[in-house]
């Protein structure tokens, strides 16, 4: 059962996902930006965290799950160090993530020749 919770969760970020492409003039890279966004905000208001305990990985994979890794790292580190946690809990939190995107984005460069799209 949990994987179908897991799957259903990714499914409905990633169906958000297609229907603003689908239905709007807004770029892919703008709803990128919109998603990461969203996560960070419904994890500030606390409406995120529900979603992380029911969808598990479905729901802090995608983007908004880095936005809410942002946003939740900057909130604990507040509490912790005071208003200079604001500016590295977040990276803090989200680092793995971010090594990761940038490795495996550099592999990927190498073992294959990149088209520019017309």
């Amino acid at each position: 059962m949990e994987y179908i919770k897991v799957f259903v969760t990714g499914g409905m970020i990633c169906l958000i996902g297609q229907l603003l492409l689908d239905l709007t003039k807004l770029t892919a890279p703008r709803i990128l930006v919109i998603f990461v966004v969203s996560g960070a905000v419904l994890q500030i208001l606390g409406l995120y965290e529900p979603l992380v305990e029911f969808g598990k990985s479905g729901a802090t994979v995608p983007l908004p799950g880095f936005g809410y890794a942002l946003a939740k790292g900057a909130m604990e580190a507040v509490t912790e160090k005071g208003i200079m946690g604001a500016l590295t809990g977040g990276l803090s939190s989200a680092a793995a993530g971010i090594t990761a995107a940038i490795g495996f984005g550099y592999v990927v460069a190498l073992l294959f020749s990149p088209k520019s799209i017309r």
